[in-house]
């Protein structure tokens, strides 16, 4: 069994395994990334070969023809948003039920929703009742995570943070609910993908994000505080090789998060173009920017990015609040877009990324991660990606 093997491989590199939901685990967790990028088929992968696989919970009905034959033409009628959040929801129970499918009974299966959604509290409700392993949530603080799972103690909550400040926050206002985190993804905002944890562009590189600053803090803080069950940090950002986990294990991490890397495998569920996008961009193609939701980004520097990027002054100039939504749904609670919000972006996240999962580089964006990718440019499938990542192991075509 390749599972087992790669455990194997794992104790023998020097890792610890990641102890999480009951189960002893590979050191390594799948990001979510969305729209459709990992979904069912990637999070299921991963999951089977021993380690945490995570579907991103967002507008996942574009991955199902049927429920875009229902929904896709929706425009301005009445119940649009009503349709499109029942669409998703029913398309999320479906990938994770094909998640579990292909994982059998291995690893882990967790859901990444932002906290930024509208639909966040329906997202969860969802992912709980179709029995998700564990609910994994960035993009603002969940506070109200272990109300909204009270029913569900067995499911792993682990929420996204990156400085230490963030996790006292947090931990203290969950000690209260009478619940704390099962483990907490600490996410370097300098070096990952996406949507990242700072305020400004300008703040993504302030050391107080480094891991060996933020990971020693948070565990005297589990110390001082008196906090007698571990809780597993996960580091997510920059993870490439087997050396970096064992650099972070050292530093009192439990396991590493990592995105681009499984986006580029041959399971990831978005289209080959998408992956090839990600595979070929240099570090100078990438771009920092402040995103519709108003939080920094990096993204792969596309034509559609870069033309965005040069209009966006006369763009936010002319920022207005709209009367409803492009998509016909709230995709965000708070949309710089729909809402005239000039100090945030002034495209549609969902359509863009929407086009990003179709390869489409004149209309999508592609969020990216800052480190370089295991295998070059090359699309490799995710056992070859865990056996470096585990052993040092390179396929045979590239050694």
């Amino acid at each position: 069994m390749v599972a087992a093997t790669l455990q194997c491989l794992s104790r023998d590199s020097g890792l610890r395994p990641l102890r999480l939901a009951g189960k002893s685990l590979i050191p390594v967790v799948q990001g979510g990334m969305g729209v459709g990028v990992s979904a069912g088929g990637l999070a299921g992968a991963v999951a089977g070969y021993g380690g945490v696989g995570t579907i991103s919970s967002v507008d996942l009905r574009r991955l199902h023809p049927d429920l875009m034959a229902l929904t896709g033409h929706l425009d301005k009628e009445p119940d649009a948003r009503a349709q499109i959040d029942a669409a998703n929801l029913d398309a999320l129970d479906r990938e994770i039920r094909k998640a579990r499918t292909l994982a059998q009974g291995r690893g882990l299966i967790a859901v990444n929703m932002m906290k930024a959604l509208s639909a966040y509290e329906a997202y969860v409700r969802q992912a709980l009742a179709s029995g998700v392993d564990a609910l994994v949530v960035g993009a603002g603080l969940p506070l109200d995570l272990p109300d909204l799972a009270r029913e569900y103690p067995g499911t792993a909550l682990i929420p996204i943070l990156s400085d230490a400040r963030g996790v006292q926050l947090l931990v203290r206002k969950w000690e209260r609910k009478g619940r704390l985190p099962d483990a907490i993804v600490i996410e370097h905002p300098g070096l990952a993908g996406g949507h990242l944890g700072a305020a400004r562009v300008a703040d993504l590189h302030d050391t107080r994000f480094d891991f060996d600053v933020v990971i020693p803090q948070v565990l005297e803080f589990f110390k001082t505080a008196g906090i007698e069950r571990e809780i597993p940090l996960i580091a997510a950002g920059g993870i490439g090789c087997r050396d970096d986990i064992l650099r972070l294990q050292a530093l009192g991490a439990s396991a590493v998060q990592l995105g681009t890397a499984f986006a580029v495998t041959e399971e990831c569920d978005a289209d080959p173009a998408f992956k090839q996008v990600l595979a070929d961009a240099r570090p100078e193609d990438l771009v920092e920017f402040i995103s519709v939701a108003g939080l920094p980004a990096r993204a792969v520097r596309t034509p559609w990015l870069d033309k965005y990027i040069r209009l966006e002054h006369r763009l936010k100039a002319v920022a207005h609040v709209k009367a409803k939504c492009n998509m016909s749904f709230d995709c965000l609670a708070h949309c710089g877009l729909r809402d005239g919000d000039a100090s945030m972006g002034q495209f549609c996240i969902d359509k863009q990324l929407g086009h990003a999962l179709d390869g489409d580089t004149g209309k999508g964006l592609f969020f990216r991660g800052a480190g370089r990718l295991p295998f070059g440019n090359q699309i490799r499938p995710v056992q070859e990606l865990m056996q470096w990542l585990l052993g040092g192991l390179r396929p045979a075509a590239l050694v």
